[in-house]
């Protein structure tokens, strides 16, 4: 236990004092309790585990979502001087990743996603380790992701008890009550430590306006762009037109545009995010891959070209404006038909009933499970398929209960399809709800919000015109510019003392 979390604070990250629900999070992760630790983004989450990584004699792990988001972060830890932390991933090369392996006893603080702790090899290593903390980093992603996308998710509890049951930090920006119970179940951890806190953002201007077509959307997004020239990201759902509006945006506009999705090689991935963190790129045209390792402060709007399939996917993307306090606003745009996509989209993810009864078929006919035969026999989605052989695993099926697997996982399915449905519609209601957006948005999430620091919404009389914040577009570093540029840094007054 540290003597004092205040000096250990301002010893290791040089801050003087903690933010909102971060000592409270600390003080129990250190007294060995396991919490879970709701906050609003741009708060610091990280600070609730780095620190007590400093403190705690062991190792401390980290299941983190994205590459990106690990990366970034241990990036900026040594940085800052914490020298003993590593990021564990598939970009890695296998001489870096060995030599890692070889000395993992040497980290107090490991990021590994979450099929990496399932990794056999992996967990090997990690057994040999006194494991003093297991940290779960955007924990919405069990309950969001971990049904079908990414089953590993659900595997977390399991990996804890093969840890010897380390204490367990879960934190995250965006779960209604409904999610952190199942992030609790999921974890086999019902009695957590709860820090709940109100996750609205006072510093947001909420604006949804219709529109008749694409076309119209696209005209309001360059009057928009053009009024003021200020970081921004615009969501979709399609990469095909994340990429087309990227260049007809280019083509009328002048402005550094890129746009970035999952389709895209690693580096070119890696390569868009650190140009708009350094201010290099004004607008990213983007689809939900990206944003959660973006801690960029000065992202003034986020703009929804389609929308998503739910509510805390909305709030975690507009979530990335206004980390630095300053106003920022969110503008959704729709048309009548713009239900159509993210409806579909939820299909691909969910397998149909006459796919399980396919699956039972095949099982009862094939000796032996060829997972690559049957998921191009059946036509399924990397997701759907996810799901079936998460499910499949956990009844470990054999010829005799096959009948009674297959009627499980199927009210299993069905659930799952009420349950996605149910949250689109809750998306929909909101798009078109009559009244004050903020009231409507967080109204499933807690009870009442923070009151706006700025215009509310536009059911309240805001425009995404009223940004007024101003435009932070470094000019690009021109030839004739970098010798004054490189001048003044060496020619700056030392600092005194």
């Amino acid at each position: 236990m540290c003597e004092s979390l205040e000096k250990k604070l301002y010893q290791h990250f040089g801050f003087s004092s903690f933010r909102q629900g971060q000592r409270e999070i600390i003080k129990d992760v250190l007294a060995g309790r396991d919490v879970l630790g709701i906050l609003p983004t741009g708060v610091g989450k990280s600070l609730c585990f780095q620190l007590p990584a400093k403190c705690l004699s062991g190792t401390t792990i980290v299941i983190s979502p994205l590459i990106s988001l690990m990366v970034d972060q241990v990036k900026q830890l040594k940085a800052k001087g914490f020298k003993d932390a590593v990021a564990i991933n598939s970009l890695m090369d296998i001489k870096q990743r060995s030599l890692s392996l070889q000395h993992l006893h040497r980290y107090s603080l490991i990021y590994l996603s979450p099929e990496m702790l399932q990794n056999p090899w992996m967990e090997k290593r990690l057994k040999q380790l006194k494991v003093d903390l297991l940290v779960i980093d955007e924990a919405h992603c069990i309950s969001q992701w971990g049904h079908e996308f990414r089953t590993d998710y659900l595997k977390i509890g399991e990996a804890a008890e093969n840890l010897g049951h380390p204490p367990v930090l879960a934190l995250s920006a965006t779960a209604t009550p409904e999610v952190q119970k199942d992030i609790k179940h999921q974890l086999g951890l019902p009695l957590m430590k709860e820090h709940i806190y109100k996750m609205d953002k006072p510093n947001i201007s909420l604006c949804v306006e219709k529109c008749e077509d694409p076309e119209e959307k696209l005209e309001r997004i360059m009057r928009v762009l053009r009024a003021q020239t200020s970081p921004t990201m615009i969501y979709f759902s399609s990469r095909q037109t994340a990429e087309g509006v990227t260049e007809q945006l280019k083509q009328r506009l002048d402005q550094r545009i890129a746009f970035y999705h999952g389709g895209m090689e690693p580096m070119d991935r890696l390569l868009v995010q650190q140009q708009f963190m350094n201010d290099q790129l004004d607008v990213v045209c983007c689809t939900n891959a990206f944003g959660m390792g973006v801690d960029k402060p000065n992202i003034r709007r986020v703009i929804h070209y389609h929308f998503p399939t739910q509510l805390e996917s909305y709030i975690q993307e507009i979530g990335r404006a206004g980390r630095d306090g300053l106003h920022c606003a969110s503008l959704v745009l729709y048309t009548p038909t713009d239900h159509h996509l993210p409806l579909r989209l939820i299909q691909s993810e969910l397998p149909e009933e006459a796919d399980v009864n396919n699956l039972f078929r095949y099982l009862q006919s094939e000796n032996e499970l060829k997972e690559n035969t049957l998921v191009e026999k059946l036509e399924l989605s990397e997701s759907q398929w996810n799901f079936l052989k998460y499910q499949l695993e956990q009844h470990r099926i054999s010829n005799n209960d096959q009948s009674e697997a297959k009627v499980m996982i199927i009210e299993q399915l069905k659930e799952r399809w009420y349950y996605k449905n149910r949250k689109f519609k809750e998306m929909l209601d909101w798009i078109h709800y009559d009244g004050c957006r903020r009231e409507k948005l967080y109204a499933p999430f807690q009870e009442g919000y923070n009151s706006p620091e700025v215009p509310c919404c536009d059911y309240c009389g805001a425009s995404i015109e009223d940004l007024s914040a101003a435009s932070s577009r470094e000019p690009a570093l021109q030839e004739e510019q970098w010798p004054a540029r490189l001048k003044a840094i060496f020619l700056q007054e030392p600092l005194n003392g």
